[in-house]
């Protein structure tokens, strides 16, 4: 990618959003759309983000966003055009982007959702940002463009007395951070005054390290500014910032905030350059500012200190913090961060995971699906393969390589957009196969790094039958989808589609056949009209929230699928006579008997106190889900009375200990 000149890209870019567009039979906006909103969800600069369109006279919206600690609202408006580069984005049309977003937002405040069916994802929209506006801090407005743009750069202004400020996100601004592996700017920090430092020697050619004492309230306002962007070069440090403030941290700055620099372990931090103030013998004393700023240790901290100031309104003036600081050569960051991240917190007990594309197991999964052939099953025998896109362009880079027309029409007829699926869709459709609906309803990235640190937890055996039943999960999930459509589920589709999924898999205790569905690459004519039963019954209790008003929050919720799991539905007997005889569970999709063998001596090797323990800690402390929490004390029920735990309970009960574990929980000795 780095190699591509802004021509290719942008032509890349367009291929890209249409075969998106026709696999997922959505729109091109709203296809680039979610694509943007991707790449900056997992880059840190949005989360929350939701699309939805609306336009009418003198406002239009494509989405929007409530950022993480719900300081921010953002509003996205879509500029995506067929032939890019024949016009400009010029600064007018994005001052005028940026009215209509803001006129949008007055609209709400009118009352606009009393003018909008309820069904449209549009009336959840106005909903939400009604009451952001009562509660957030500022407002972003995105214009998002596959144009270059004339000018990027709009002053800042206020809307109520919120602040608002412009982000454009036009061609070049996506073409220079895809093609520099990274889609955030830089973070460059400047002290004033300078900050005492004390300078390490080092016989290392390739990076220098100083240490440092940060106040409270300079850490605070970083991560006020950026968010995770400060920790995108470490996932362990952007998951420890996910949760609450950690009640220890929490207490030591409301109670004793001059002792937190005894008690904590402080933060460790990388930069690409850091410039100094130096002695009279040439040494560095102060540091005046930091080129590329990463915490790649000490996320938790760092955002603590964020939400104890804004949340508990926290005195941070008293606090200090220690910092390791280490000046990396740009070319040797990809290489040396992860040993310092990895080395620097060896006592915690988090599972270290790679999200990468080059993750083994996406390696393996498109190795594998390359040279799998699927069964024709229209009756023309032209088998064909499920592409999976392990990297961003893949298929658009293959489709290139077919130089001639002809070619490339024979590369499509074997590869056809509708059978392309990505990583986060590979995540959805297992997650929902898992009974995970409610972390597929939490948007692309986040469950997809739920997804990773289950695959890290229990590496499944990828191999020919594990591929072609992860395509049977695409296929009953596409199915439900269109079923679902047919339903009217509209702007909830995506969420009815889940959930109805998670709910078949639990109702038929997973004993779908997948194997026949591969091979029939369908389903059949039984279990598409017991979908067609259940979907609507799903599709009423998704979108009737018992917590709050708005159906894509209630959907992220464990309360959500509890719910969705309670409906009354029984398997018809027409479908139950097709059933395997034994469930195709998580286990069995993880390794086969290995897999198995080696839970149950893991889940036995733990006492049923320890699971009671669990149970009553997270009680106490608020954490884990809900049926995490059931789960644990229902396995230490099965064990004490010497019962046998289902593999997938297994599992899944394992996963939950280890969470509590990373979130605090200690076993008795």
């Amino acid at each position: 990618m780095a190699e591509l000149d802004l021509a290719t890209y942008c032509q890349d870019l367009v291929a890209d959003v249409q075969a998106t567009a026709d696999a997922e039979e959505t729109t091109t906006p709203e296809a680039f759309t979610q694509r943007v909103l991707f790449d900056l969800e997992k880059a840190g600069v949005v989360s929350n983000t939701f699309t939805a369109f609306h336009k009418a006279h003198g406002h239009e919206i494509h989405g929007y966003g409530i950022g993480e600690s719900g300081e921010s609202l953002d509003l996205f408006f879509t500029d995506f055009h067929l032939a890019p580069l024949e016009t400009k984005l010029t600064k007018a049309q994005t001052e005028t982007a940026s009215k209509r977003l803001l006129t949008f937002a007055r609209r709400c405040q009118d009352g606009l959702q009393q003018h909008i069916d309820e069904s449209f994802d549009v009336y959840d929209m106005c909903a939400a940002i009604e009451k952001a506006l009562t509660e957030v801090q500022k407002i972003r407005l995105f214009v998002l463009s596959n144009r270059l743009g004339t000018s990027t750069e709009l002053p800042p202004t206020h809307f109520d007395g919120l602040p608002v400020v412009h982000e454009v996100w036009d061609l070049a601004r996506l073409h220079r951070h895809e093609t520099s592996g990274t889609l955030s700017e830089p973070i460059d920090v400047p002290f004033t005054p300078p900050l005492p430092c004390v300078s390490a020697p080092s016989s290392e050619g390739d990076h220098s390290v100083v240490l440092a004492v940060v106040p409270g309230e300079t850490l605070a306002q970083l991560y006020a500014e950026h968010g995770t962007r400060l920790l995108e070069l470490n996932v362990r440090s952007f998951l420890q910032a996910r949760g609450a403030v950690n009640r220890g941290i929490r207490e030591t700055l409301l109670h004793a905030p001059g002792r937190f620099l005894a008690y904590n372990n402080g933060i460790t931090a990388t930069a690409s350059r850091v410039e100094f103030v130096t002695g009279p013998d040439g040494e560095p004393t102060h540091i005046s500012r930091v080129h590329g700023l990463q915490i790649v240790n000490g996320g938790q901290t760092t955002a603590s200190l964020h939400y104890a100031r804004s949340r508990d309104k926290a005195d941070l003036s008293q606090v200090r913090v220690q910092m390791k600081l280490t000046e990396v050569s740009p070319e040797r960051l990809t290489e040396i961060v992860p040993k310092i991240s990895e080395y620097s917190n060896t006592q915690n007990r988090v599972t270290q995971v790679d999200f990468s594309s080059n993750h083994a197991y996406h390696v393996a999964v498109q190795r594998i699906t390359r040279s799998l052939w699927a069964p024709a099953a229209d009756g023309s025998g032209q088998e064909i393969h499920w592409f999976y896109e392990r990297a961003r362009g893949q298929y658009t880079d293959e489709l290139a390589k077919a130089r001639t027309p002809a070619r490339q029409r024979q590369f499509k007829k074997i590869n056809p957009t509708k059978k392309k699926f990505t990583k986060a869709d590979l995540a959805k459709y297992v997650h929902s196969w898992n009974q995970l609906p409610h972390l597929v309803s939490r948007a692309a990235q986040k469950n997809f790094v739920e997804f990773m640190l289950r695959i890290d937890e229990a590496p499944p055996r990828v191999d020919i039958q594990y591929c072609q039943r992860v395509i049977a999960m695409a296929i009953l999930f596409k199915a439900v989808d269109s079923i679902a459509a047919s339903h009217g589920a509209g702007s909830h589709k995506s969420l009815v589609t889940a959930y109805t999924t998670a709910r078949l898999s639990l109702a038929t205790d997973q004993r779908i056949d997948l194997d026949r569905v591969w091979r029939e690459q369908g389903i059949s004519p039984f279990l598409r009209d017991a979908i067609d039963d259940l979907c609507p019954r799903i599709m009423e209790t998704v979108a009737t929230p018992l917590e709050g008003n708005h159906v894509g929050e209630w959907a992220k919720k464990a309360a959500c699928w509890d719910a969705v799991s309670r409906v009354p539905w029984t398997v018809p007997a027409a479908l139950s006579a097709e059933l395997r005889d034994s469930p195709l569970d998580e286990a069995t999709l993880a390794g086969g008997a290995e897999a198995t063998e080696a839970a149950a001596e893991e889940l036995l090797a733990v006492p049923p106190d320890e699971w009671y323990a669990i149970e009553q800690w997270a009680k106490e402390t608020h954490n884990l889900e809900p049926w995490q929490r059931q789960l644990a004390e229902s396995v230490g029920r099965r064990l004490e009375s010497d019962q046998e735990v289902p593999d997938a309970q297994a599992l899944q009960a394992l996963h939950a200990r280890s969470e509590a574990l990373r979130l605090g929980f200690t076993p008795d000795p």
